[in-house]
């Protein structure tokens, strides 16, 4: 019997190297892989039209797909987790700006929802104390999820976020690093930062997992299981994991960060509805760790 073969999309990951190259394979499935760079330009077919059978997805995609009702089903599987705080730039040449002074400034962001955005955005209000609905938001690119609608101001066509920045028609921006020496992080300190978020929260920020459709999900739970399992030798082929865990695998170990993103999105009006962690899965992924 030949095997399933699944059309799947994953970055080019170090942990997820030996499963590309067919060093790791599995007795169950053979992993078609579809090339997309960057590899968000996936999210919004899989979302759309779930064109892959397995496809990488930034969380907040997938929160707003699920509550808006997508036949998508997570795998606790983490494919980039980082700390956020470095991906926030300012002007070097301007005013000392920091985080506490973004009300009433014009803040770029690639979409408003991005992950990185949504957990800064978060870390802003809630650590910082800065009021959201203060911030003038200018965004550069459509939402994956077409339910979501986008009252952003919107950039002009032609024109880029960094470049925006460096010309005086942004304050700031999210989401991005620069060594552009016009450029300089908005927070002083990111990694210090970063470390003191990290010893109050006890979480590391997740920015992309894994899903895979429900169709699969129903009909072949074994081809599932096996996937994830297959991701997890691939993290344990790549090395250990550092101190945090910037990879966690497994609902339990990815629990308390999943609460934490649905809450920002929540208070950011991301998504319609709260939606509990254990909704993030079905009968066949909640188990997994």
């Amino acid at each position: 019997m030949d095997k399933l073969r699944l059309r799947t999309v994953l970055g080019n990951h170090p942990h997820v190297a030996a499963v590309k190259t067919g060093a790791l394979r599995s007795d169950l499935f053979d992993l078609d892989f579809v090339a997309f760079a960057p590899t968000n330009a996936a999210f919004k077919p899989m979302v759309r039209e779930q064109a892959f059978d397995v496809c990488e997805m930034a969380i907040v995609t997938y929160l707003m797909a699920k509550a808006h009702g997508k036949p998508l089903v997570l795998l606790p599987a983490v494919m980039i987790g980082r700390f956020q705080h470095g991906y926030a730039l300012r002007r070097a040449d301007g005013d000392a700006l920091a985080p506490t002074d973004l009300e009433g400034k014009r803040v770029g962001i690639r979409s408003f929802t991005t992950t990185t955005g949504a957990w800064m955005r978060g870390i802003l209000a809630n650590d910082h104390g800065v009021n959201l609905d203060k911030i003038d938001w200018v965004t550069f690119e459509d939402p994956h999820v077409a339910e979501y609608v986008d009252r952003t101001e919107r950039a002009p066509v032609g024109k880029t976020i960094i470049q925006m920045l460096k010309d005086g028609e942004l304050d700031a921006v999210l989401g991005e690093t620069s060594s552009d020496p016009a450029l300089q992080p908005l927070f002083a300190d990111p990694a210090g930062e970063a470390a003191r978020w990290y010893s109050r929260r006890g979480v590391v920020p997740v920015n992309h997992l894994v899903v895979v459709t429900e169709a699969l999900a129903a009909s072949r739970p074994d081809v599932v299981r096996g996937v994830y399992d297959l991701l997890k030798r691939g993290k344990a082929h790549a090395g250990p994991p550092g101190t945090p865990d910037l990879l966690p695998f497994g609902v339990e170990a990815n629990r308390k960060q999943l609460a934490l993103v649905i809450d920002y999105c929540v208070q950011q009006s991301l998504i319609p509805r709260r939606i509990t962690v254990d909704e993030l899965f079905d009968d066949t992924t909640r188990d997994l760790n």
